[in-house]
């Protein structure tokens, strides 16, 4: 399962976060699966745990002066950053996330982060209000524009006291998501197209029916997908996310637009993923002006089917592997397999919404469907979702290739 992190050289930084004592044992457990480690730790870092214990457990030198003549005559910041295949913060504090945001370069972590063009990953930890705080927000976001990968963090008790999201993540799940990370690039050359978000079907050039689709799984799907090398399309409805970083990103706001350039985009497509929230039905007219509440006592809107995007994929000359959404708030897994036989899906990624659930959360479950079988995907970040999702859409994607060809 971990195989992929054999043979990887790694610079695992360590920052000031009482989870630092977590990095010893993921030292361990990298070095059993292979991967060559070599630990740099912020100042911080050593109020925590000792560089000792983590030279012994690595059998390394640990750097952590920026400008120490040892350390440069034996392997500095520049030969250090192009020596690492990958690199790791864990802990990741709120503070080294904010130095990294801003390209700081004033200790040996930060500049060899700056200095490398290795993909780096950062698994944070802190108080979960640090964690909440708009500009530990904002920053973690720019580092996703840029490519960064983060890994959780994991909610829970924690040594403040307090409980929710923050915690470091364990070792093993650390790994797991690396592993993931580090997978040979299994859609390289292949096209994605996969829709997002909910759709506004107009009354009037003020209001609309739509629904409460935050569009943030399929963004997370779209950004599992091009991690895994493909050719990503994203048709988005309309919401306020940041685009995946090399991600072709195509904005719509109604169905009919949604169709329009779902058509355009699928003909050519290897995969289709149908996340998008569209709307079942839109008003059978549009006014020109706004309706004002004193024109009616009573406001009556005469709704009609909107066109079935993932029908007509269905019918093209040249069908796709289609994977379809189901949001239910009832009898979910039933209406999901209802719905991948009649659609004629490949697979199906059912979740119940409601109160707290699906919509507009951080967090969410799946249970996923295909002719043959079964798999239910466990409560956890979208992002780590979307990763376990796009490796059980590859499998099923070869293996129906696979009965084909022969």
């Amino acid at each position: 399962m971990h195989e992929t992190v054999l043979r990887k050289k790694i610079v695992l930084g360590v920052t000031g976060s009482i989870a630092a004592y977590k990095s010893a044992e993921l030292i361990r457990r990298m070095k059993e699966l292979g991967a060559d480690v070599r630990v740099v730790m912020t100042k911080a870092a050593c109020q925590f745990i000792t560089p000792l214990t983590l030279q012994t457990l690595s059998g390394q030198p640990v750097a952590i002066e920026l400008l120490d003549a040892d350390q440069e005559s034996a392997m500095g910041h520049i030969k250090l950053a192009r020596w690492a295949d990958w690199i790791v913060i864990a802990p990741a504090s709120a503070n080294t996330i904010a130095r990294l945001a801003h390209g700081r370069a004033d200790d040996l972590l930060s500049s060899l982060c700056l200095a490398s063009e290795s993909p780096l990953a950062v698994a944070p930890a802190m108080n979960n209000k640090m964690w909440a705080n708009e500009a530990t927000q904002a920053n973690l976001d720019t580092l996703m524009r840029r490519g960064v990968y983060v890994l959780g963090p994991a909610s829970g008790d924690q040594a403040c006291g307090e409980q929710g999201e923050g915690r470091l993540l364990e070792p093993m799940a650390i790994i797991v998501q690396l592993a993931q990370l580090m997978m040979p690039l299994k859609l390289q050359g292949k096209k994605v197209v996969i829709s997002a978000g909910p759709t506004y079907e107009p009354i009037d050039p003020v209001r609309f029916i739509g629904n409460r689709s935050s569009g943030k799984m399929g963004f997370a799907v779209a950004k599992a997908a091009k991690e895994a090398g493909a050719n990503v399309v994203l048709i988005a409805g309309p919401v306020h996310l940041t685009t995946p970083q090399g991600v072709e990103r195509i904005n719509v706001e109604t169905a009919a637009q949604m169709h329009e350039q779902v058509m355009a985009s699928v003909a050519s497509a290897d995969i289709f993923i149908a996340s998008a929230a569209v709307a079942d039905f839109r008003p059978l007219s549009v006014a020109d002006n706004k309706i004002k509440k004193t024109q009616t006592d009573n406001l009556q809107l005469e709704l009609v089917p909107t066109i079935d995007i993932v029908s007509d994929v269905a019918k093209l000359e040249r069908v796709p592997f289609i994977v379809g959404f189901a949001a239910e708030t009832d009898h979910v897994a039933d209406y999901a397999k209802t719905k991948l036989h009649t659609k004629k899906l490949d697979m199906i990624a059912a979740n119940q919404v409601g109160e707290g659930l699906g919509f507009a959360v951080d967090n969410n479950a799946l249970d996923v469907f295909w002719s043959q079988g079964s798999q239910t995907l466990p409560l956890a970040n979208k992002t780590q979702l979307a990763r376990d999702l796009m490796t059980l859409i590859i499998e099923r994607f070869y293996a129906k290739n696979s009965t084909q060809s022969t």
